[in-house]
């Protein structure tokens, strides 16, 4: 099912830094994103604030990428860096205090209500815990079948006919559509979560810590699964994740934030054969080596993760930099930009002390 958008919602897409504008294949464009919360609010009168004041959590910051079709463009970074929020103003399940999102060039912002109807289906989720983003009460049939049951005019039959070939499709067998979610292991009840993004047939899927909730032994057969799907039906997915083996095999591109900043971004075979920031090599640093006789340096950052309640005003990493901050200096109070540095489509935040000096760069092993 089809809808065409409101024809004021095309509109041209800002250029960004670290995004390829002039790209045709570019199924999601989001520029100067931002979602602050305010938090600790002010009594305030006439405008002004006369008890207290109103402090604001900055949960993401201007950032801006590109999602390539039937490609992954992966998030990374600590927790609470707002990879996920990002994935939540995306889903439109939080509404942006600033930026555009452009899907297939339409601004999302001005898509008429079946225009949006039009963008929810076809942007899906995959979400972190597989129990809890399944109706324990609901048998598979009505869990995969719901969103058939709400956007299609198929009828029961067909209903029960699609869920079972999209549980087949997803390593299930169709009987299974019968049981409930606590009769599945946890890679099948993901599974199960996967083949319900599946329904609608979407053109992104957005995977929120996909495998981490998961035994090692199965982490790589959902993998597996993600990338097999993307093949075959020319998905395009935004991958958040903590663990870097994970980013490496699945991502073509890849942003490293910190509180909610994007730190470095670029292709995620450049990205770790060459890490520019101090950041992205403390996260390779102490991602474990695919051996354990593999002996390797630790970066360890010094001071606290800073609150992301009103923030250094300039670069949000100089007070974790190992490097001397010259608190002069224009980026210590006012936001540096991304930079082109090395490759094409490498791009990273360039101050005097977030540029890992040769002996802080972590030389990764080989895929």
């Amino acid at each position: 099912m089809t809808t065409k958008p409101e024809e004021n919602s095309k509109s041209p897409v800002p250029e960004a830094p670290g995004c390829n504008t002039a790209s045709k294949d570019a199924i999601l464009q989001v520029r100067g994103l931002r979602k602050w919360y305010p938090v600790n609010k002010a009594v305030t009168f006439f405008g002004r604030d006369i008890i207290g004041k109103t402090d604001l959590l900055k949960a993401v910051d201007d950032v801006s990428f590109d999602v390539a079709i039937g490609e992954t463009f992966g998030l990374v970074g600590e927790s609470g860096c707002g990879k996920t929020t990002t994935g939540k103003l995306i889903l439109q399940l939080e509404k942006p205090n600033a930026g555009n999102i452009f899907f297939e060039g339409e601004d999302v912002s001005k898509l008429s209500s079946a225009g949006m109807r039009n963008y929810r289906s076809s942007v899906q989720a995959v979400f972190q815990d597989p129990w809890a983003s399944l109706n324990p009460r609901m048998r598979v049939n009505e869990i995969v079948g719901e969103p058939l049951s709400i956007v299609t005019t198929m009828t029961k039959e067909q209903i029960r006919k699609k869920v079972g070939e999209l549980l087949e499709e997803v390593g299930l067998n169709e009987y299974q559509a019968n049981f409930f979610p606590h009769e599945f292991s946890g890679g099948q009840r993901q599974r199960i979560g996967i083949a319900r993004a599946l329904a609608l047939n979407p053109k992104l899927i957005i995977l929120d810590e996909p495998v981490s909730a998961l035994d090692v032994s199965i982490r790589a057969q959902i993998m597996n699964l993600l990338v097999d799907l993307q093949d075959e039906h020319n998905l395009a997915y935004i991958l958040i994740a903590h663990n870097l083996a994970t980013v490496r095999y699945m991502c073509h591109a890849t942003a490293v934030m910190y509180l909610g900043v994007i730190q470095e971004m670029g292709e995620t075979e450049e990205l770790f054969n060459n890490p520019q920031h101090i950041y992205t090599n403390a996260l390779m640093s102490a991602a474990l080596p695919s051996h354990p006789d593999i002996d390797r340096d630790e970066i360890v950052l010094p001071g606290e993760v800073v609150s992301p309640i009103n923030p250094p005003p300039g670069d949000v990493f100089q007070s974790r930099s190992p490097l001397d901050v010259d608190p002069k200096h224009k980026y210590a109070s006012t936001r540096p930009p991304l930079v082109q540095v090395g490759k094409k489509d490498h791009w990273v935040v360039d101050t005097p002390w977030s540029i890992a000096p040769e002996n802080m760069k972590v030389k990764l092993e080989a895929r």
